[in-house]
Formats: C-alpha cells, structure tokens, sequence
C-alpha cells in the first residue's frame, strides 16, 4: 500500500490465522527439464541426472563466477544449523545458518539466519526439501515451517522437508533492521490531502526522518539487505542441507524472491512455485499503479458486494459505494476518536485498515463492522485493523516488518524519485484509484535512501525449467495482469489462473491445492490455459 511492488507484508498471519482459509486443466502436461544453466547464468551446483522426482545429493562443483555461498570450512547436514526440537515435537525444528554479510568479502561480517524445519510424515517417500517463503519483504518466515500443518496439504507435508527461514535482516535473524519505535508519529498523524504548506512539509519531514534513521542504523548491513543476497542465502541453505537440486515455494513477494533466486541459480531449481506474483519488470511508477488499481478493483468489489446484502452491517440501504466516499471525505474533515492514548482515525488510517481488509474476504466482515462504527463517531475497528496491518503487538510494541519492508524494497531499486517527481505522478494514482489513492502529494518512499550498489536483478529464471506462477483474478496487492507478467518474464513459466477476490490462490479450492501439489510432487506442469 506504498506504492511498491509485493506489499504482502501479513500475508503470513493472515494465513496461519485463518488456517490457510482466510490454472490450466485439458489433461496434457509438459514434464519438467533435466538440462539446468547456461554458460552466461551464475549458478552453482552441477547439471540435474537424477529422475525428476526427486532431489540428489549436493556435489562440491561450483561456478566460479558466482562467490562460495558459504566458506569451504562451514559444516552441511544438521551440524550446519544446530537443530532443537520446537514446542516439544521431534517432527519441527528451529536452528540457525551463519553466511555472510557480503558474499564477496566474508571479513565484513555475517548474518546469523534463523532457520526452520518441518520434517516429512512419510520419511520413506521424501522427495527432498521445500524452501518456502510467505511474502513481504520484510517478515520474517519461520513460521512457515513451525506451523507447516496449518499451511500445506497432507502430500506435501509427507513428502517434503518444509524448510523457512527469516531473511536477512528480519524476524528472529540477526542483525535485523530497525529504525524507528513510534509507528503513531510517522504513519498515523499525517494528512494525505494537505492544505497548507506546512502540512505538506510535515509529510516529507517525516519521510526523510525515518529514511534517515534506517539508513544510519543500519549502515553496516543497508547495501547487503536486498533480494539478490537473500536468493544467495537459499543457495547457502541449499547446500547446508546437503541437496544438488531442491524445491520451492513462495507467495506475495516470495515469487519475486523465488524468480531471483531461479535466476542466479537455475541449476540448482528442481521446482518453483511463484503464488500472487508480481511483474518482475514494471518500474517504481508502474508497479505501483498497478497495485493502486488492484486495491481499488478489491474496494469496489467489497462495496458492491455488501449493497447487495442487506444483513452487511455497512448496507446504507443498498449504496455502501456512495456512503464509503463519504466517510472518507468526513474522516479527512475530522477525524474521530479510536482508542485511549492513541490517534484519532483519519482518512489516512481507515485506508491502511481497508487496504489490509482487502487481502482476504475473511476479514470483510470485520470491515463492514467497522466502518459502520466510524459512521457513527467510533474508530476503535478501524484502528485494529489499522494496527494489523503494522503488526502492533498487544503490549504496544512493534516487530521490525515494515521498517525491513521499506529498506529491502529500496535496497532492490536502482530508483530515487525526487520529491518533485512523487509529487508529480500522484495525479496519476488518483486517476487509477480514486478510493484507495486520493493523496495530493507523493510519499517519498525510497527518496531519501542511498543509491543501492546491489540492485535487485533482471528476472529471467533461463535454465530453470518449467516455473509455476499463480494469479488470482481478484487479487488486491499482485493483480492477475502482474503474475501474467511475470510468467512471461520467465524462459518457462506456466501461468495457473485461479478464480478468487483474495491474494494468492494455492489454499483457495481443491483444483488450485491439487494443481500445485501435483506439480511439486511429479514435476508435471498443467496444460495452457488451466483455471481453477
């Protein structure tokens, strides 16, 4: 909702809150290449020989073009990552995997990743591992692995080592990004349709001070936080756990994560699953009027949806569109109250609280309560939903999500967009999504970080085989039109279409499930033109 790309940041706990409740189908499947690489692709990791089913052990070939993804010295197998049991269970473990901080000069430094495992039910069938990736950038994804039950089929969990770490510099990895502790003060009092000068100055005064504070905290890490090196670290974890080839699966920015890291290394990829992708080549602007327009499709489909149901608490007798503009312009008048000792809910935050409904339809219930109860002076839904979306803990505290989401994404992107410029281009937001984008002025969200020395690289995946990408067709955060783009950004990426107004589409109905289960299972992608 910052007008960048993959902003997926709770599509973790949203799912494993709802228990993972919240495409192209003739019969003719294509199976997966055995020849991996190119000679003008960093890779490591030699040519796949084994049958497709399966991973095979890793071997000490390297390309040597591509830095050691770990020291020759670093110990594989559960010796790499210390592994203890979790919660009691032998069948989930925690560890950590030390690599470092820059891939081409180790005296810089190392991050220390954490790391989870999920064992396979069926230890006799595994297949080998599945690196898995919830989305962000920025959260961390452990629990991926640690609550793997809540998440992936009964197939997949017997087959696979599901294996999810907390990138480099979130979660429970160390060092983590950290800038600010206030999130109030720089995301809930401004006005996103300034009248006076120094209301619009107050906007970039903040943005600049919280650009500031995360560039100078984090000064020994900021150049080395980006999504190549945390494609790097799968290799590293790759190898670790001893594996020629392996398996992936990721959502939200997890595609993007997913597609770098098939780029750097296809040789290594033996499946890759990229669920609500974005497009890979869109630039700063573009991506983000695409996402604008996503949220304001999700929006409007909302509203119509509860004008049509007169049990919708927000129903205004069957013209919710016209009494949601109205709300909003009231809200930017006046904000109204939400809870003891925190901000009033301005227009600002009743969108952040609408965009984070928008990511699955089970959180519209709690919207159309909520928005009822700012018709009638009472902001306290909004604010929780407000401060879901910024992972608020209940003791007021604030994880490190959003402050890694907005230095990973800069870190990724050559773009520096003066202040002029966003100022500029939000004519052009308003235009796409009058609703969920009406600010008069930019946001500044990468314009006061330094030039990136590590860009996020072009997405090819050339030499990884067949790829399966995910779109929804109502997805709000990566619309269809983005994992449309990135499947033809892909040498062979296979596009599965799946019928839903949510983000991402692998636990929506039982074709989606079995589609991708199947081809992580066999290897065998689905025809041309398969809906579920």
């Amino acid at each position: 909702m910052r007008r960048r790309r993959t902003i997926a940041l709770l599509v973790c706990s949203v799912m494993i809150a709802a228990a993972c409740g919240d495409g192209r189908n003739d019969g003719v499947t294509a199976t997966k290449s055995a020849s991996r690489g190119s000679d003008s692709t960093p890779d490591t990791g030699a040519p796949a020989t084994t049958a497709p089913g399966a991973s095979t052990p890793a071997t000490t070939a390297t390309d040597p073009t591509t830095p050691p993804s770990t020291p020759p010295s670093t110990p594989t197998g559960d010796a790499a990552f210390g592994w203890q049991d979790f919660a009691g269970s032998a069948r989930v473990q925690t560890g950590s995997l030390v690599v470092p901080i820059d891939y081409s000069d180790p005296s810089k430094g190392t991050f220390d990743l954490h790391v989870a495992r999920h064992r396979a039910t069926s230890p006799k069938d595994r297949i080998g591992s599945l690196l898995v990736n919830p989305g962000g950038p920025g959260f961390g994804g452990s629990d991926f692995a640690e609550y793997a039950d809540q998440v992936y089929s009964k197939s997949l969990l017997a087959r696979f080592d599901i294996v999810a770490w907390d990138p480099r510099g979130t979660g429970l990895s160390t060092p983590a990004i950290d800038c600010i502790d206030n999130y109030d003060k720089y995301f809930a009092s401004t006005d996103i349709t300034p009248d006076t000068d120094a209301e619009r100055q107050q906007i970039i005064d903040l943005a600049k001070e919280f650009e500031t504070a995360c560039t100078t905290k984090n000064a020994k890490i900021l150049q080395y936080v980006g999504t190549n090196n945390a494609a790097r670290d799968m290799d590293a974890i790759r190898r670790a756990l001893g594996e020629q080839t392996i398996s992936y699966f990721g959502f939200s920015y997890g595609s993007e994560l997913g597609a770098t890291w098939a780029t750097l290394f296809p040789r290594t990829v033996r499946a890759a699953v990229l669920d609500g992708a974005a497009d890979p080549n869109a630039d700063f602007l573009t991506s983000g009027l695409q996402q604008s327009q996503g949220f304001e499709n999700a929006i409007a489909t909302f509203l119509k949806r509860c004008s049509s149901d007169s049990t919708c608490p927000f129903y205004n007798r069957g013209d919710a569109a016209s009494a949601f503009d109205a709300l909003m312009l009231s809200l930017d008048r006046t904000p109204i109250p939400s809870m003891k000792g925190r901000p009033d809910v301005t227009r600002n935050v009743a969108l952040t609280a609408v965009g984070q409904a928008m990511y699955t339809q089970t959180l519209w219930s709690g919207l159309e309560q909520a928005l009822a109860d700012a018709q009638q002076g009472k902001g306290a839904g909004l604010l929780a939903l407000y401060d879901s979306y910024f992972q608020r803990q209940p003791d007021g505290s604030y994880d490190n999500s959003l402050e890694a989401f907005q230095t990973i994404s800069c870190m990724d992107t050559a773009e520096r967009p003066t202040v002029a410029q966003e100022d500029a281009e939000s004519a052009r937001y308003r235009a796409v999504a009058p609703r969920f984008a009406p600010g008069t002025t930019g946001n500044y969200f990468c314009t006061f970080y330094p030039p990136s020395q590590d860009p996020r690289v072009a997405i090819t995946g050339r030499g990884a085989g067949p790829i399966l990408v995910v779109g929804t067709t109502g997805d709000p955060a990566t619309p269809l039109s983005s994992s449309e783009n990135m499947t033809k950004a892909l040498e062979q990426g296979v596009l599965l279409v799946v019928e839903a107004d949510q983000h991402t589409g692998y636990d929506v109905n039982d074709c989606s499930k079995q589609t991708i289960d199947n081809y992580l299972l066999t290897l065998s992608v689905p025809a041309v033109g398969t809906r579920c």
